[in-house]
């Protein structure tokens, strides 16, 4: 029996480390979540369980709607922005819903919100199935669903229309900075660009506050490239869906720098250095 619990269980682990993923913005949170769910179907009578495939969505998003409610309030004393735990992707991801900027904006919904959006629009769950998993009635996860989607949808980040346009302004970011290009740079830059940067308190030179406008974004990287240590490198590489940045120092990742672009300017970097986050990278 426990052979085959097995063999249903990973059948479905993909999918319950995505909605985790997505709910979480941890990729070691939502394998904790992912493996208390394992002890939950092994121990479920098997007369309940009608789908193996709804049983563990289920009881994922209600781990994780609990696991938000303290993790909401860690987030409140947090030193300087969040931002999600970065994790290497390939090209079977959806790179819109897995990218840094919508993990980002999927933290202004508040925690029932995320999972109605998240299941229905994401992972195609119908409007009854999320009412059963989130434990609501189906007309108040409509309404949950079209906050939701409102919401996000003022705020959607910006997309390049491709992989390749993105790549391009990722390395012509990098070489600017590197080259010490501080008018290049700018016209890369939106006017109206902003930079974050995730340091938790645990990285030296991690910005507490946004950085604001073409110029004062341009300047902090450029400033920051030229104070790099001897051992410092960066490569492009395929994180959370688009190329980005992985910065090492003496071979260990230091920095993980997302852009969010739209192919032709750079709207937002979000720098994650906080190194709690940059094991699986």
């Amino acid at each position: 029996m426990t052979g085959e619990l097995m063999a249903v269980f990973e059948t479905h682990r993909p999918m319950l480390v995505a909605i985790a993923y997505r709910m979480l913005g941890s990729a070691a949170e939502a394998e904790d979540i992912v493996q208390e769910a394992w002890l939950r179907w092994q121990s479920a009578p098997r007369d309940a369980v009608r789908s193996g495939r709804a049983f563990l969505a289920t009881v994922v998003t209600r781990l994780c709607l609990d696991h938000l409610k303290s993790a909401r309030a860690n987030r409140e004393v947090y030193v300087g922005p969040w931002l999600p735990e970065p994790v290497r992707t390939d090209s079977a991801v959806d790179p819109e819903t897995i990218s840094v900027a919508f993990l980002v904006l999927l933290e202004s919904l508040t925690p029932v919100e995320r999972a109605v959006y998240l299941l229905h629009e994401v992972f195609g769950y119908s409007h009854a199935e999320v009412s059963q998993m989130v434990g609501k009635e189906e007309a108040a996860c409509r309404q949950l669903l079209h906050r939701a989607r409102e919401h996000l949808q003022a705020r959607r980040p910006r997309f390049a229309p491709s992989k390749q346009a993105h790549e391009r302004l990722v390395t012509g970011f990098l070489s600017a900075c590197v080259s010490g290009d501080l008018e290049g740079l700018k016209r890369m830059l939106s006017d109206d660009v902003t930079a974050w940067s995730d340091g938790g308190g645990k990285a030296f030179g991690a910005s507490t506050r946004p950085v604001h406008g073409a110029d004062a974004v341009a300047r902090l990287y450029i400033g920051i490239v030229k104070k790099a240590k001897f051992g410092f490198g960066a490569e492009v590489l395929e994180v959370n869906g688009w190329p980005s940045l992985v910065v090492r120092l003496n071979g260990t990742v230091f920095d993980v720098i997302s852009l969010e672009t739209d192919g032709e300017r750079i709207h937002g970097i979000r720098a994650i250095l906080n190194p709690d986050k940059l094991a699986r990278i």
